[in-house]
């Protein structure tokens, strides 16, 4: 039998779990032993069920339907004419003192959109009132229909671009330029129901895979693409090549210096650009003041 200690110091002969101090620890200890917690396994799923849920994980997070629950019908219509226009959310609070300054930044954007639209239009081997079309509709109806007041809505450079090259491998944008106008509505028009179809999927993450390195590559050789195309206009050639790599570029203006250049154009397009950078270069000036 084990010899123990009391706690007056003496000797005291016993089992120690015969004491009752000892059997309410030695039952406490059996009892947690036998009801500890324990964590069970999640409930099997099944595919679809698994599935449905990391889709609404990947494309639904925020839950954008949660407007929606527990409201009357006619409060879900209400939302969804404001979710589809959002115009009628912010249209209430709209005075006089915001439509001036939409006014003069309006006249402002526009002195520089015609411009550059029409050179927009010029890239896609377009007419010019084509690029005016598209320079004012689509912010028209994103008036009614966007949210962001930051973002720019109309064509761009690249895009132009791109639809002219593409384009005229198919038709003579000179021989046949009704064709040449159908399809390039066309292209656009499935243009338009892609990006549409993008946003209504939320399909917008995909960006986030495009390296910012491939990204200012694209841009920097759409620049270099675009300044190449502008000799034609800016040494006044008539028969300039249709390709837009820089050798078959070179090779034209090369092939046709021979034949004479437009002072003319020349002298315009040289004192534009010197006026262009000028302002810019006395526009950073200031700014470093």
């Amino acid at each position: 039998m084990p010899r123990t200690v009391s706690d007056g110091g003496e000797d005291f002969d016993g089992d120690v779990s015969s004491q009752p101090g000892s059997r309410r620890h030695t039952d406490s200890n059996s009892t947690h032993h036998h009801h500890g917690y324990k964590v069970g396994f999640p409930p099997v799923k099944g595919l679809f069920a698994e599935f449905a849920d990391g889709v609404k994980e990947t494309f639904f997070a925020d839950d954008p339907l949660r407007e929606y629950k527990d409201q009357p019908r006619s409060k879900k219509l209400w939302l969804s004419l404001v979710h589809l226009f959002p115009v009628l959310d912010w249209g209430r609070s709209y005075t006089f003192g915001k439509f001036k300054g939409d006014l003069v930044a309006g006249l402002t954007i526009a002195s520089l959109c015609i411009p550059q639209d029409i050179g927009y239009a010029k890239l896609a081997n377009l007419q010019p009132h084509v690029g005016l079309y598209s320079s004012f509709v689509p912010p028209l109806i994103y008036a009614l229909m966007g949210s962001s007041r930051d973002i720019a809505i109309g064509p761009v450079a690249v895009v132009s671009l791109l639809l002219g090259t593409l384009l005229q491998e198919e038709i003579d944008p000179v021989k046949n330029p009704l064709e040449y106008s159908r399809l390039a509505f066309t292209a656009t028009f499935f243009a338009g129901i892609t990006q549409a179809m993008l946003g209504f999927f939320r399909l917008g993450f995909i960006i986030e895979f495009l390296s910012h390195a491939a990204i200012v590559g694209f841009m920097a050789g759409a620049a270099i693409t675009i300044a190449l195309q502008q000799l034609k206009g800016f040494l006044g050639i008539a028969k300039f090549t249709k390709k837009s790599d820089i050798i078959s570029v070179m090779e034209s203006v090369w092939g046709n210096v021979h034949h004479g250049c437009n002072w003319q154009t020349i002298l315009i397009g040289a004192s534009f650009l010197a006026f262009l950078l000028t302002t810019k270069y006395m526009d950073n000036s200031g700014q470093e003041e």
